[in-house]
């Protein structure tokens, strides 16, 4: 449905013009689907309702978006998405000329009587204009920002690095060295170590502790459990992985966990 769409269905008068200001598109995926880096000029984007791994990332940080909270993206915000094999989530397109939520992605409250107004949106007999409008203002009316953590992990430009930095991002846990890494991608550790400075404005090690924290809020956030995320991210022992959070983000593992229960009653 694109904005601006004039609308005859059952139960609505064929005369009469509807503007679906507000638009939402269901996906469940049997594969694993990445969107490269793309803006929505003259939409606002709403991504709720995810069913396993979806993550998104902007200038503002990387999310991984709950199943309990929905993730704001204002118009002409560039924006990556990726969702794992067996993902399902919606997404609510915003015509722009609506106030934003928000000016910076962030995190959204979604309550029951949102994801219902809409679901009722789109389902029909569609409403006529009068109460349509009612119902797009009262969703927008109801969404709160709130808190999340983020990681904010720039992606180096040339290809061998590049290489090593999806590997990493793919595998957190694997724990070879720039020597090693060179090797496997033709370059020496010098040069690698130079160009993870030059491209990404930190050395190797913190990239790669980065790298581990953006996964690790994915893995949380889908709510495995520390000793579980600790193995995945590449730690010896959950009480390293939980130092090595806490330097990070300002917070423990525990501390994030209630933060997003705290979100989450606000979308119950």
């Amino acid at each position: 449905m694109t904005d601006g769409e004039t609308m005859s269905q059952t139960g609505q008068s064929p005369t009469e013009s509807v503007i679906w200001r507000i638009d939402t598109n269901s996906f469940a995926l049997s594969g694993h689907i990445e969107w490269s880096a793309h803006a929505h000029e003259d939409r606002h984007e709403l991504l709720w309702g995810a069913r396993g791994g979806l993550t998104a990332e902007t200038d503002d940080g990387y999310f991984a978006v709950p199943g309990s909270l929905g993730l704001w993206i204002p118009a002409g915000v560039t924006h990556r998405v990726v969702a794992a094999a067996g993902t399902a989530f919606r997404c609510t397109f915003i015509a722009a000329d609506i106030p934003p939520i928000a000016t910076r992605t962030t995190a959204v409250a979604m309550p029951e009587v949102v994801r219902a107004v809409l679901d009722r949106l789109e389902a029909p007999p569609y409403l006529s204009a009068a109460p349509r409008i009612h119902a797009e203002e009262l969703a927008l009316s109801l969404l709160e920002p709130v808190e999340v953590s983020t990681i904010d992990i720039p992606l180096p430009r040339d290809t061998r690095t590049r290489l090593v930095a999806e590997a990493l991002l793919s595998d957190p846990s694997d724990d070879r060295s720039l020597e090693d890494w060179g090797r496997h991608v033709g370059a020496s550790a010098r040069n690698l170590s130079r160009l993870f400075v030059a491209e990404t404005g930190m050395s190797f090690s913190t990239w790669r502790t980065r790298a581990r924290m953006r996964r690790a809020i994915e893995w949380l956030a889908a709510d495995h459990t520390v000793a579980y995320v600790s193995r995945r991210s590449g730690y010896a022992t959950p009480s390293a992985f939980v130092q090595a959070f806490r330097r990070e983000l300002g917070r423990t593992p525990g501390e994030f966990a209630s933060i997003r229960g705290d979100a989450a009653k606000k979308s119950a």
